[in-house]
């Protein structure tokens, strides 16, 4: 159900912190006209820690009704409650989402223990298909691959999102990969290798400033062709680095608005991009050829 270059969408806001309906409507049109396979709403990358519940709820609403069935929609439904994840899961799923993407719990600091019952509780809750979410840096709780191999036998968790760029861990989950459980990537820099050794896409930052290259990137991946691959991805490099160059979605946001395509607002404690690092952002925007 879910392959190629999914975007982590960002959700465009305003001076005043509102969020822009009509940009995201029109941001859910572009990335279908660039090829995007299929769009992450609420997110990290789309402020979901800033969101309130209602506005949460409505992000998904809104991309499920303007994307109308043309890609698949994943909702962010994680929290670090595991009654709140029912809840966001369940009202994607009443929203007509195909899937949701549940972070582990952060900073509760569960054992794998509490992270099993935590997915299989949400997962039995709710019967649509569930990826789990694996971004230790962000939330100080690392999904280890023997629990995600327990998890792996529940039959609506579907996947998982790994962010960990580590070759032995992303090896590791290869072998737990099935035709009903995929490995996906949650890292730009490390995605195409994992495609080409078996996983099935990857859940992209770099995908909201490069749209097109980023589906045609996964596609040369899955279809076995290296070479193609990876002349795409090398021009793209740039951008997997210094989107990055301070916390995620800081500079994404300023690239997509550098575009024209969103306004300039971001949501305290984040603040904007530092004009220290414009030139830095935006060298890797001409490497990729989206300015020029």
């Amino acid at each position: 159900m879910f392959q190629g270059s999914m975007v982590a969408l960002v959700t465009p806001m305003n001076a005043d912190d509102s969020i822009n309906k009509t940009s995201l409507r029109q941001l859910v049109d572009y990335h279908i006209e660039q090829q995007t396979d299929a769009i992450i709403a609420v997110g990290t990358t789309g402020e979901a820690a800033t969101l309130t519940h209602d506005e949460h709820c409505e992000v998904i609403q809104i991309v499920v009704e303007q994307v109308a069935g043309r890609i698949p929609v994943i909702a962010g439904t994680g929290s670090n409650s595991t009654a709140e994840a029912i809840d966001y899961t369940r009202y994607a799923q009443q929203a007509g989402a195909a899937g949701c993407l549940l972070v582990t719990p952060y900073y509760n600091k569960p054992t794998q223990e509490g992270l099993y019952l935590h997915y299989k509780k949400i997962a039995e809750a709710v019967d649509i298909p569930q990826l789990l979410y694996n971004v230790p840096g962000r939330t100080a709780c690392d999904l280890l691959p023997e629990t995600v191999k327990r998890l792996a036998q529940i039959d609506n968790i579907v996947g998982i999102k790994e962010a960990v760029g580590d070759q032995e861990r992303i090896n590791e989950l290869l072998k737990i990969a099935t035709d009903q459980f995929i490995i996906l990537s949650g890292d730009d820099a490390t995605a195409m290798e994992l495609i080409l050794r078996g996983g099935k896409g990857t859940i992209s930052v770099t995908a909201n400033v490069a749209p097109q290259a980023m589906h045609a990137m996964c596609q040369q991946a899955l279809a076995g062709d290296r070479a193609g691959a990876e002349a795409i991805n090398q021009r793209l490099m740039g951008l997997h680095k210094n989107l990055f160059i301070e916390p995620n979605p800081i500079p994404v946001k300023w690239a997509v608005h550098t575009l024209g395509l969103i306004p300039p607002g971001i949501r305290l404690p984040l603040t904007p991009l530092s004009p220290k690092h414009y030139e830095t952002v935006k060298q890797a925007m001409y490497q990729a050829q989206v300015l020029s």
